[in-house]
């Protein structure tokens, strides 16, 4: 009898052991019993009552992510082409994913495919090549209204993949083969255009910099010259003031002017100075040697130094030697005059 009671024991206590049972995190176990919904089980220790509850489905309440075959579609212009759908889905109630629909992937799966159609047919081929964002919301809108009753929140659809035929490839492809040389032309044409534009301006601005240079020159040479000329004149200015200051006498200043009617009086010029008053400088000559005091009136004989005749230049015409050879008359009169004045103060 005792033996019979341990054995009873036994058998009670590994029965309640077994109906321990642990729920991971992020899953859901949906109990019933008697073959009704009971409750939930959220993550943690929970207990089964042995042959009244069962576990009816485990739901996992993490973001699952679901891969469709491509299906064939028709665009608005009469194009059919493949395309791929990617559904992201999270269960939000366990109990309606569990008694909601029979199979609900299989039932998205259908409902992602007549959506797309539904969408892609409303639009044409390039605006259903260019326009996966539209597509993606279009069909996220009406999935997730479709899935509410089961439980279910579609939290986003993306198009994957989207095949045109292949004659509608080959088409796209010379298309875009051609728009990508206009976009090469242009490019070059553009380019050409601004190296002409950027050597137009260099040209432009090294011609304004010569013209600047030439000018800062012209102006340097200018103030150069204008600063010679001013030396020269103080030069000169300073030159008459020692002679003013010098206190040089009338008879220097004569003998100067002397000198400088024999230079004047060149036969090699082809202009002839004379000057008004010639008598009275030839005459002064006299007056200076009697202030001096030098030496007699005695009239020296040059007979022996005669003078040499000066040639006519083949280059000027008669008027011209003539008015050469008077010149060098007179030169060689004032010359004499000066010879003999100087040899009378030499004596």
């Amino acid at each position: 009898m005792m033996i019979v009671l341990i054995v009873l024991i036994a058998i009670l206590l590994i029965i309640l052991i077994c109906g321990i049972r642990i729920v991971p995190q992020q899953y859901v176990k949906v109990i019933e019993r008697l073959g009704k919904y009971h409750k939930s089980w959220d993550a943690g220790i929970h207990y089964l009552v042995p042959f009244i509850d069962k576990v009816s489905k485990t739901v996992s309440l993490k973001e699952q992510v679901y891969d469709f075959q491509p299906q064939p579609v028709i665009t608005k212009d009469n194009v059919t082409m493949l395309i791929d759908s990617v559904v992201f889905i999270k269960v939000f109630d366990p109990k309606l994913f569990t008694y909601g629909i029979e199979k609900p992937i299989q039932g998205i799966e259908n409902l992602a495919a007549t959506n797309l159609r539904s969408v892609v047919g409303e639009m044409e081929l390039d605006q259903t090549l260019s326009g996966r964002e539209e597509i993606n919301g279009k069909m996220q809108v009406a999935l997730d209204d479709a899935t509410d009753p089961w439980g279910i929140k579609v939290i986003r659809v993306e198009i994957k993949n989207i095949q045109p035929p292949k004659e509608i490839e080959e088409v796209m492809t010379k298309q875009m083969r051609a728009e990508r040389e206009r976009r090469e032309t242009i490019l070059q044409a553009e380019a050409h255009q601004e190296s002409i534009v950027k050597r137009a301006e260099g040209d432009k601005r090294a011609k304004v910099l010569a013209a600047e240079a030439e000018r800062d020159a012209q102006i340097a040479i200018a103030e150069g010259k204008a600063r010679s000329v001013e030396l020269v004149y103080e030069a000169e200015a300073k030159g008459l003031e020692m002679l003013k200051d010098a206190n040089v006498s009338e008879t220097v200043l004569r003998l100067k002017g002397i000198d400088a009617l024999k230079i004047v009086a060149d036969g090699r010029a082809t202009k002839i100075f004379m000057p008004n008053d010639l008598s009275n400088v030839i005459s002064s000559l006299g007056v200076i040697s009697e202030s001096l005091g030098i030496g007699d009136h005695t009239p020296i004989d040059h007979s022996e130094k005669p003078k040499p005749e000066k040639p006519v230049d083949p280059c000027l015409d008669e008027d011209s030697n003539r008015i050469t050879k008077g010149a060098a008359a007179v030169g060689d009169a004032i010359e004499d005059s000066v010879e003999q004045q100087y040899d009378k103060m030499t004596l």
